[in-house]
């Protein structure tokens, strides 16, 4: 998972930008992916996310004007690729078989339509490889945290049927005059515990994982979009090396 720092970028997207996308100077975009390549030392493959649930597999040819929010592959040294600011991202493998995915996870993502997001798209994906979500890792990255993400009655009632998992209210707060705080990562786990994914790591809520308030550490469009007029993407990635292991 990347940063903002250690790249070229400047302005609100200093200095690790990855996002082509958001207004930055294409070569300093560039050249932020050339030095994140250097470092993982593999092909990554970026798509467009757009806070949707469609997933599907990707190779070396998948272009990036895919808008894809899950993307799996089982090629060697081929990196999936999540861009986010805010979003939750998910890295997912198995610990024996070589499968690896990765899922951009805002709210809208999580909530999907009539039940189906991008978990329940994860979990197809798994199913259709011949796994089991409880045999499978799910790392959940930096995103938001729930004192600086502020939603209205929408979004709480987008989870508040039963094919949207009643649980996931347990991450709302009332503010008051229809406003609650939102514990996105708390949402995320509690749709994938639903789904059967149980061995659950990283983000657990807590103030060090929000991207809003850790400034000198993460991109958030929330934050810097209307101070700044703009705001960088990082990316996690995950790949199987050579050697079949599982790199996130």
């Amino acid at each position: 998972m990347t940063t903002r720092q250690g790249g070229v970028s400047v302005g609100p997207w200093t200095s690790l930008n990855v996002g082509s996308h958001v207004g930055d100077d294409p070569k300093h975009v560039h050249a932020n992916r050339e030095l994140v390549a250097k470092t993982l030392q593999v092909q990554a493959v970026y798509v467009k996310q757009v806070h949707g649930a469609h997933g599907q597999t990707i190779d070396a040819s998948t272009p990036e004007t895919s808008e894809l929010d899950v993307t799996w592959t089982t090629q060697l040294k081929l990196a999936c690729a999540m861009m986010v600011a805010d979003c939750l991202p998910l890295l997912v493998c198995h610990p024996h078989e070589k499968w690896v995915a990765s899922v951009h996870a805002g709210w809208r993502g999580l909530a999907g339509h009539e039940g189906h997001g991008v978990v329940e798209t994860l979990h197809q994906a798994v199913k259709a490889q011949g796994l089991q979500p409880q045999d499978c890792l799910v790392w959940l990255g930096p995103c938001i945290g729930q004192t600086a993400f502020e939603v209205g009655v929408d979004v709480l009632n987008a989870f508040g049927n039963p094919d949207s998992l009643l649980a996931a209210q347990a991450s709302f707060q009332a503010l008051g005059a229809n406003k609650f705080s939102a514990d996105l990562a708390g949402i995320a786990r509690a749709r994938l515990i639903s789904a059967g994914f149980l061995r659950l790591y990283g983000n657990d809520s807590s103030p060090p994982w929000c991207t809003y308030h850790q400034q000198g550490l993460y991109h958030s469009h929330r934050r810097d979009f209307k101070a700044k007029g703009g705001s960088g993407r990082m990316a996690a990635y995950i790949w199987i090396t050579d050697e079949g292991q599982i790199c996130p």
